[in-house]
């Protein structure tokens, strides 16, 4: 059996976002710039698929901008923000520790620039609160940027509510929703949101296309420089086949948010059980308040690296959140943040669902998981000091 449980990274695209593009590749394939009919076309199918977008975020088409992802999109806002507030004598950013290296980047090198940024510090469930938020901000605070659910361990944050402390303390608030958007409802007015960004193919749409919500009045700083597109606030020919989509995936997603939601929650604790009962494991994040289809899991004595390739083997694709699969010896900066000690923190697995998931491929994964658990433990004399009392176990059996 070959499942796929990295849906957090990318997904698969749908039927519905392919048969989409299709037209704009092959027929309707003018610049939507040009002044002619075959360009034309397609500036009229660019029209329709921002009003379409616009209706999935609740906003005004006006206020979409398409970019080449979520990781342009959180540049452009954070640092639309940062310039905003910097004619304004306002120098101060609030975010949090467990952050997607988008906005963590973005903030770094405004810091060189001489803004101050505060790192709110995570709850071991992997929140945040809106009156951290209220307490952080101060007279000079230019911009909040929390994400809508993080991309590692999935727990969602009180964003309604911090964008009340924001809107109130009159500051911008900005929230990364690449792992968010096609899975929750997204209401920025309701939920007081400024800017957003979002990712396509986080949502069965393809790659290298997202967009950026500015509320009306947010003065962008343009990232790329040329032509007027985007009304003049991104530069470069519109990608019309992605774009369209992208429309196509999200609408379809959010049509049946509940309903995904409710079978993709269903499976996902079903699988938190299921590992669960592996000794000296610990489930990452809030048990509920988290994304319908993210597990994230460390186990004691293990690599995350061994366990992944020895998964992959049984035909179990997953990630963890161990950044030494992308060639650091660090652990994941999330675990980190939530208080999990590096010992433990190297040892984790995220396994993440889709509307495509099956009750028989979570019980094949659970039982793989604690297969090849218990094999690494077996040759493991990490694992065997801690059994002798060598060392001393973090995790509760």
């Amino acid at each position: 059996m070959q499942i796929y449980m990295d849906n957090a990274a990318t997904t698969k695209m749908s039927r519905a976002a392919i048969e989409a593009m299709l037209p704009y590749m092959e027929e309707i394939y003018g610049n939507p710039s040009s002044l002619h009919s075959v360009g034309q076309r397609a500036g009229e199918a660019l029209i329709a698929a921002r009003e379409r977008i616009a209706g999935c975020l609740s906003c005004d088409p006006e206020e979409i901008i398409f970019t080449s992802g979520g990781s342009e999109a959180d540049n452009q806002a954070i640092i639309s923000a940062a310039r905003i507030g910097e004619k304004q004598r306002k120098r101060h950013i609030v975010s949090t520790a467990f952050e997607h290296h988008a906005v963590l980047h973005t903030l770094d090198r405004l810091k060189e620039q001489g803004f101050e940024i505060t790192l709110l510090p995570v709850h071991e469930d992997g929140l945040v609160t809106a009156q951290q938020v209220s307490e952080a901000i101060r007279p000079d605070t230019c911009l909040v940027t929390v994400m809508y659910a993080n991309n590692e361990i999935g727990t969602i944050q009180p964003i309604a509510q911090i964008g009340a402390v924001c809107r109130d303390k009159g500051v911008l608030f900005h929230t990364d929703a690449v792992q968010a958007a096609g899975h929750l409802h997204i209401d920025v007015r309701a939920q007081n949101i400024d800017l957003l960004s979002l990712s396509a193919h986080k949502f069965h749409g393809p790659k290298g296309i997202g967009a950026l919500y500015a509320k009306r009045g947010v003065r962008l700083t343009n990232l790329i420089e040329g032509g007027m597109q985007e009304r003049g606030r991104r530069a470069g020919t519109e990608n019309i086949p992605a774009i369209m989509g992208m429309a196509a995936a999200l609408t379809e997603a959010c049509g049946h948010i509940d309903d995904s939601a409710a079978k993709i929650s269903a499976l996902r604790d079903r699988l938190i059980a299921g590992l669960s009962e592996i000794p000296h494991s610990v489930l990452n994040g809030d048990g509920e308040c988290r994304l319908p289809g993210n597990v994230n899991f460390c186990f004691e004595g293990i690599e995350g690296e061994s366990l992944l390739l020895l998964l992959d083997d049984k035909g179990v694709y997953a990630s963890s959140g161990s950044a030494c699969t992308s060639g650091s010896l660090d652990p994941s900066h999330v675990l980190l943040a939530i208080g999990r000690p590096h010992e433990i923190a190297h040892g984790s697995l995220r396994l993440t669902l889709s509307e495509e998931t099956t009750a028989e491929e979570i019980d094949y994964a659970i039982r793989a998981v604690k297969e090849t658990v218990e094999y690494l433990r077996g040759i493991s004399p990490v694992w065997r000091d801690l059994l002798n009392g060598t060392r001393q176990f973090v995790t509760a059996e």
